[in-house]
């Protein structure tokens, strides 16, 4: 018999799903950044008609599932499971959406790894024959993540330069059993670490270790050459984060330079848009997949793409606390087509 799981931490799927169909949701600012024309839909007001960030940050969730499934010709009804999460206490954003959406739902933490975690489990439960179509979907907010993590908006604290924006946005991806790609066809799970990063401010610093270490299982369990990929793209370890794992990568050499890039440093203009060291939240690897990956994997300009999502594990009481920053990094390979 063939097995599935190769190496220490990675998933080779027999039956690669297809991604059907993708949505992205984000906020003004977001519509500002160089990435603009690839977003489905950009909100003009991040309240987007409600009266709190948290009951916008559930919407913008709720209507990337509705927009996706719609994108793919399907209704709510073909969808056998919802995996779905995001930065608030309780997944409120993610439950509240399942509220009315109405799917068999698996809500899932892992902080802003969580897209490529739902993408994971999502790809696992098709090939494993147990659904047709699943959503993999995350979501945040600017406003409702300062809120809950740091402080209120109307203190108007300055920022040190070691922060991220976190991304207003909530992307949404449908995993069918058959379709004409891009397809699933890898997966590396991730391993919790932890530096003692304690600066809840520079979160780059605290998860690029953890992506180093799960892009050399990657390449370690596979057997293959990072030459292979077109594009090996961390979730959100902003510029500092970003510039820490090339350095890691070389010392265990790994040679990806050319090829890493990072969606928290794509999807703002920093010069321009005063993000600091860029953009970060389970939002944001989420609506660079959903609207620039997605697209231009469809568009064949990328064959084969490594999407690294990052999440620093921390909670508000973790911090008050004194606690350092645990780390994870989780994996997927995403191919336009199946000759190589």
């Amino acid at each position: 018999m063939t097995k599935k799981k190769i190496g220490r931490q990675t998933v080779k799927l027999l039956n690669p799903p297809s991604i059907l169909a993708t949505y992205s949701i984000v906020g003004p600012k977001e519509g500002e950044g160089p990435l603009s024309n690839y977003f489905h839909h950009i909100l003009q007001d991040d309240l987007y008609g409600e009266d709190s960030w948290e009951k916008a940050e559930s919407k913008m969730l709720k209507e990337a599932v509705k927009s996706a499934v719609m994108e793919a010709r399907l209704t709510l009804e073909d969808i056998d499971y919802l995996f779905a999460g995001d930065l608030l206490n309780q997944l409120m954003s993610s439950t509240f959406a399942a509220r009315d959406l109405q799917i068999p739902y698996f809500g899932l933490f892992g902080a802003c790894s969580t897209m490529a975690q739902a993408l994971s489990l999502a790809a696992m439960m098709i090939d494993g024959g147990y659904g047709h179509h699943i959503i993999a979907t995350t979501s945040s907010h600017f406003s409702s993540a300062e809120r809950q993590f740091r402080f209120p908006l109307e203190l108007g604290n300055q920022r040190p330069l070691t922060t991220q924006w976190t991304v207003t946005g909530a992307g949404a991806a449908v995993i069918a059993q058959r379709g004409k790609g891009p397809y699933i066809t890898h997966i590396t799970t991730g391993k919790v670490l932890d530096y003692g990063i304690i600066d809840a401010n520079n979160m780059g610093a605290a998860m690029a270790p953890a992506a180093v270490d799960t892009i050399r299982a990657h390449f370690e369990d596979i057997g293959n050459s990072p030459d292979e990929y077109d594009l090996i793209i961390t979730g959100d370890l902003g510029k500092i984060g970003r510039n820490i794992a090339g350095d890691l990568l070389r010392k265990e050499g790994i040679n990806v330079e050319k090829k890493l890039k990072d969606c928290g440093v794509e999807i703002f203009d920093h010069d321009k848009q005063d993000t600091h060291a860029g953009g970060s939240g389970c939002g944001c690897s989420a609506v660079v997949f959903s609207g620039y990956l997605y697209k231009m994997l469809k568009e064949k300009r990328f064959n084969k793409i490594l999407l690294v999502s990052t999440g620093a594990l921390l909670s508000p009481t973790s911090i008050q606390q004194g606690e350092s920053i645990p780390s994870i990094a989780h994996a997927v390979t995403i191919e336009g087509g199946l000759d190589g």
